[in-house]
C-alpha cells in the first residue's frame, strides 16, 4: 500500500545518511520526538546527525509566529474578496504581511485549498479568484508609448 510520507517520518537534512530513508515498522526509528516549539509545534530529531527539525518544515507556516488559524483566516478573507487593507484592519496584521502570507500560499495551493474548502467553505470559483490574484500580485505595471 502506497502512503505519503510525514514530517518525522524521514530526516530532511540532506547531508545525513539517512536523508529521505522513510521509516517502517520492521526497521526502528531513527526519528525522535524532540519537544516542541514556543507556539506548540512539535519539534523532531534525527539520531544519526542529530539535526533538529519541526512539524512544519515545507509548509506555509514554515518560522511563522502568527498561529495556522489566523493565517488561514485571512485567506479564506481574501478569497471571499476581501482586500488585503481591509483584512489588515479587521485582523490587525500588517498589509506586507499578508502579502508575503499570499505569496507563501501560491507555492503550497493543494495544501492551503484542501484547508478552505474543508474548514472555511470557501467555494472553488472564490479559489480560483485568490489563486489568479496571487499569480497577477506585483505583475501589473504601467506601460506607455512614449
Amino acid at each position: 500500500m502506497n502512503q505519503f510520507a510525514h514530517v518525522g517520518d524521514f530526516c530532511p537534512n540532506e547531508s545525513c545518511v539517512d536523508y529521505g530513508k522513510l521509516q517502517t515498522e520492521a526497521d526502528p526509528s531513527n526519528i525522535r520526538k524532540f519537544g516542541t516549539t514556543k507556539n506548540g509545534t512539535q519539534r523532531y530529531q534525527c539520531k544519526s546527525c542529530n539535526k533538529t527539525f519541526t512539524a512544519t518544515k515545507g509548509t506555509l507556516f514554515y518560522r511563522r509566529r502568527t498561529p495556522m488559524k489566523d493565517i488561514l483566516e485571512v485567506l479564506a478573507m481574501i478569497a471571499e474578496g476581501m482586500r488585503i487593507s481591509s483584512a489588515s484592519r479587521v485582523k490587525g496584521f500588517k498589509e506586507d504581511t499578508i502579502s508575503d502570507w499570499l505569496q507563501e500560499a501560491g507555492n503550497h495551493v493543494e495544501e492551503v485549498e484542501a484547508i478552505l474548502l474543508a474548514d472555511f467553505q470557501v467555494e472553488r470559483s472564490q479559489l480560483d479568484g485568490l489563486w489568479s490574484y496571487v499569480g497577477n500580485k506585483g505583475s501589473k505595471k504601467l506601460s506607455r508609448d512614449i
